[in-house]
């Protein structure tokens, strides 16, 4: 892939694991959970090998894809996030077959102590890692928690962002944890860390719009929601003072990214918010895509 394609292409912030053996780990969790959410099953748009991947976004005009990494429980259960995330074993794969295509965000486990934190320091030294993330309902923790300011810190030190579930739990976890107003104070004493609430702070997608419009460093993703699901609300942020202030993102599979570009099209955007949206501010948020 030249530079030009991979600086005007899309940035998809938040595609979780695609190989297909995840179809059976997403069955099994849905089954488990019984709540009816729905999967890419279209052969061009759902769980593939790496190659297949890499042609689909050359397709659709997508330079890169950023993965939540994180290791692999020895027991887990069905439903837990780390049997859908990417494993570093899959990172270094991926980086030395198809480079700047893939990259990964290390997801931390905040109940860790400094051991967790060690280990996140290690992972921002590979290659292939552009920043840390957390998937917030997994641990009932706001996003203002002590266990949460190691971690924070060390974004602020190695100049990337954090990148957080926002909004109701996609499974049967608390979802108080992730009311996105609880940005607010680590927003104020981490000026220079980045911080992206993601899946639209729903059901409090007013409230999360109020914290990208108070802080420069806090910003809003768009993954697992697909297009015609955004409010107006969000659509006139996006447009409006909000323009440098949103990414897009699949949350693959529950959002293909065929699915999630072709619904785009049906959404008014002028034509500065729709490259901030698909990447540019993406760009700026990662700075380590280069």
């Amino acid at each position: 892939m030249t530079d030009s394609v991979l600086a005007g292409g899309a940035i998809d912030y938040w595609c979780n694991r695609f190989f297909p053996e995840q179809a059976d780990v997403w069955n099994a969790a849905l089954e488990a959970t019984g709540i009816a959410v729905k999967v890419r099953t279209d052969d061009t748009d759902s769980f593939c090998d790496a190659d297949t991947m890499v042609a689909r976004l050359d397709e659709l005009g997508i330079a890169a894809v950023i993965l939540p990494v994180i290791h692999r429980p020895a027991h887990p259960e069905a439903t837990d996030f780390e049997l859908v995330a990417a494993q570093p074993e899959d990172m270094e794969r991926l980086a030395a077959d198809h480079p700047g295509r893939f990259l990964g965000q290390w997801s931390i486990d905040p109940r860790t102590g400094m051991a967790g934190v060690a280990e996140a320091a290690a992972m921002l030294e590979q290659p292939w890692c552009v920043g840390l993330h957390t998937h917030t309902h997994s641990f009932d923790r706001r996003f203002d928690h002590a266990d949460y300011y190691p971690y924070y810190a060390l974004c602020a030190t190695h100049d990337v962002p954090f990148v957080m579930q926002a909004g109701t739990s996609g499974g049967l976890m608390p979802s108080e944890c992730g009311v996105p107003i609880s940005i607010d104070r680590p927003a104020l004493y981490f000026p220079q860390v980045r911080f992206v609430l993601s899946h639209t702070g729903w059901p409090w997608v007013a409230e999360c719009i109020a914290m990208a419009l108070k802080f420069p460093n806090v910003y809003l993703g768009t993954s697992v929601y697909p297009p015609r699901h955004w409010s107006g609300e969000l659509v006139a942020f996006m447009n409006g003072a909000g323009r440098r202030k949103c990414l897009w993102g699949t949350g693959f599979p529950t959002v293909g990214h065929r699915h999630a570009l072709g619904q785009l099209s049906e959404v008014e955007l002028g034509d500065e918010a729709r490259a901030n949206l698909l990447g540019d501010t993406a760009r700026r948020v990662f700075t380590r895509l280069g």
